[in-house]
């Protein structure tokens, strides 16, 4: 039976056991050996990550051609404007290549750990958060998405890749779990379990929830 651990990857940590860098690995999170990620996110990114130790699974999940949807909670800078959404909707032409259509809606501020270092912000310019889910995983894809259409992105958390969610891990936990039938063809029951974390275990937790939408947009298009 393929082993799978859900992770959520605290900001600042690479998504690998070796750096001759010095800097933060997944080797600080002490998951079991001889699992790898499936899919990867940057350093500067947080949230879910699935690590198997299974080739097929893992090309399962990163696979584009399965298009397995992920959901990223991003705070952008800025007000989203309607046009800004229906074109990140419709797709956005980026160096290499259009984007295909994503699923996008303005949500209210979700309830998230502090991010260490707390993202800059910038008092003449509001912050709102998108809930975005794409289909596909080029490098760094969704900051450069957002940045098409002129709303940076601050803070990128992933929150769900097909299936699986973060449920209530705090940066630096994992739990392993039986990999689904849809994805592994058979399944196991499992308690799961969960592994050290960098923070102690009293971080605030992630509450995955649908969102309450934001506010309707304005007659300037934006989010009022």
């Amino acid at each position: 039976m393929p082993r799978l651990v859900l992770l959520n990857k605290p900001y600042g940590m690479l998504c690998q056991f070796r750096d001759h860098e010095g800097r933060a690995t997944l080797a600080e999170l002490d998951v079991p050996p001889g699992l790898y990620p499936a899919g990867r996110l940057d350093a500067d990114s947080e949230g879910l990550l699935v690590l198997t130790d299974d080739g097929a699974l893992q090309h399962r999940i990163t696979d584009p051609r399965h298009k397995l949807p992920k959901t990223y909670w991003v705070q952008i800078e800025g007000v989203p404007s309607r046009e800004a959404l229906d074109a990140l909707r419709r797709g956005v032409a980026l160096n290499d290549g259009r984007t295909r259509p994503a699923r996008v809606r303005a949500i209210a501020a979700p309830r998230l750990w502090p991010r260490t270092p707390p993202i800059r912000e910038r008092s003449a310019i509001p912050t709102h958060w998108l809930e975005l889910t794409i289909t596909e995983g080029r490098n760094r894809q969704v900051r450069r998405m957002t940045a098409a259409v002129e709303l940076p992105t601050l803070r990128l958390v992933r929150v769900r890749i097909g299936p699986f969610d973060l449920a209530r891990l705090a940066p630096g936990e994992w739990r392993e779990i039986a990999p689904p039938r849809e994805l592994a063809g058979r399944s196991r029951t499992s308690r799961g379990r969960a592994g050290r974390p960098v923070t102690n275990r009293t971080s605030p937790r992630i509450r995955i929830e649908p969102q309450a939408p934001a506010a309707a947009p304005s007659r300037h298009g934006g989010v009022s």
